[in-house]
Order: C-alpha cells, then sequence, then structure tokens
C-alpha cells in the first residue's frame, strides 16, 4: 500500500482525488489537508506521496517542505512555468532520492491532444490555442495550454518553421490573446464549463482542429492515480504524464 496524502483537499480537484485513492486497493488516503493543514500532518501521518491541489501562491512553499521530508510529490496545481520548474529542479537535486512530477493536465486525453498538436505543428503555417475553463479558475492562461504552446513552438522551431503570417497592425488590448513562445492562446472562462482545450492549426486551403473537453473532473482520475504510483519510480523531475504513459 502507497501512502498518500493530498493538500488542497476541501477543494473541488482535492475531493475527488482523496475520493479516488480511498477507491484504490493499492493506496491509503493517510491525510486530507485543507488550508488549517501543513505538510508535517502528512509526515506525521506516515504519508510516501503528497499530492498537492493547492493555489499558484501556495503551491512552491508546499512542495519545498514536502521534499525536505523526503515526501514524493505529485504537483496538480497551476502556475509552473519555467522559472518555477527550475526551482524545483534546484530543490531535489539536494534530494536524489526523492521524485516529483509537476502535471499541467491529468486527462490522457489532454495529454494525446498536445502529442497530436506538436506532431502537426511543423505541417501547418498558423496555429492558435483556445483555451476553455469555469469562471473560478484564478490562472490564464491555463497550465495547460501554456505547456502545449511551448511544445508547438519547440517542434516549429526544429523544423525551421518561420512565424506565423499576421497583419495585425491595430487591436484592442487582448484582442490577439496571450502570447506565449510565439503562440497566441486566448481564454475563455465561462459557467457550466469544466476544462476545454482546442489547438487550430491553419494552412492555404485546409485548417485542423483538434479539441479536447473535461466534461467532469472524473476525467483527471486515473492520470492522478497514475501519478501517484509511479513517482517514487523516478527520482528528480517530471513534467507531465508523457514520460508515464511513454509517450516521450
Amino acid at each position: 500500500m502507497v501512502r498518500v496524502a493530498v493538500t488542497g483537499a476541501a477543494g473541488r480537484m482535492g475531493q475527488q482525488t482523496c475520493a479516488a485513492i480511498h477507491g484504490a486497493g493499492d493506496l491509503e488516503l493517510v491525510a486530507e489537508i485543507d488550508r488549517t493543514g501543513s505538510v508535517s500532518d502528512a509526515v506525521a501521518a506516515g504519508a510516501q506521496v503528497l499530492v498537492d491541489f493547492t493555489t499558484p501562491d501556495a503551491s512552491p512553499a508546499v512542495v519545498d517542505a514536502a521534499v525536505t521530508a523526503g515526501l514524493h510529490v505529485v504537483v496538480g496545481t497551476s502556475g509552473y512555468d519555467e522559472q518555477r520548474l527550475q526551482a524545483v529542479r534546484t530543490l531535489v537535486s539536494g534530494h536524489p532520492e526523492v521524485g516529483v512530477v509537476v502535471v499541467p493536465n491529468f486527462a490522457l486525453g489532454a495529454v494525446l491532444l498536445m502529442r497530436f498538436a506538436r506532431e502537426a505543428a511543423a505541417w501547418f503555417e498558423s496555429v492558435e490555442i483556445v483555451e476553455l475553463h469555469h469562471p473560478d479558475k484564478v490562472d490564464a492562461p491555463s497550465g495547460t495550454a501554456k505547456h502545449t504552446a511551448h511544445q508547438i513552438a519547440a517542434a516549429r522551431r526544429a523544423a525551421g518553421v518561420p512565424a506565423a503570417a499576421d497583419a495585425t497592425t491595430t487591436a484592442l488590448p487582448g484582442a490577439r490573446g496571450a502570447d506565449v513562445d510565439g503562440v497566441p492562446v486566448h481564454s475563455v472562462r465561462l459557467r457550466g464549463l469544466v476544462a476545454h482545450e482546442e489547438v487550430l492549426l491553419g494552412n492555404p486551403g485546409e485548417a485542423l482542429t483538434l479539441r479536447h473537453d473535461s466534461f467532469d473532473r472524473a476525467s483527471f482520475m486515473p492520470g492522478v492515480l497514475l501519478a501517484v504510483r509511479t513517482v517514487a519510480s523516478r527520482p528528480g523531475l517530471t513534467v507531465g504524464l508523457e514520460p508515464l504513459l511513454r509517450l516521450g
């Protein structure tokens, strides 16, 4: 049995994660930590893995405390840009036995969308991303969209694809979205949505649309459980589910 603690346990993703761990025969939920608790509660409960679903502001301190205490960590909190990822790399270098998995999106379909987008990006002149979430989400663009944009940009650079054409010379602020590594990313916040992403690719005379929809947070649980079960076998920092799914 792998002993698991969850921070941010009172939130929507935290609650769903606790229920999924309860239902897994090989995992034991030993601590549900809300805003009044701390990583020390996980340590006292004998946790081996900590799953973090706090907030972008709180998460770095949670990860720091957990790694320092020798816990493996699965991070589902948004806000991990390259600067934060580098801080985690530096942190775990001092604790080489500890594994940290930072996952922009736990939905298996979303992971596959990112892979397909990376493969298609080199073959289309234009590419833009639209991410759609519920209005309670605190960050924009989403971590998934930023991760997708960086992967697309890297694939286009490797293939020598020039910047997409855009004749816009005047625009209201934000009209062309956020520039993420040269890829426009548009954020929609709408009641009734959960988590959705579209990658739009265009060439003369054709367009390709890749879309993934999570209609319920249950869609994230197979990815969460996969990360919990494998993080201990991956010392250091792992970003995304792709390596866990052997997608490269």
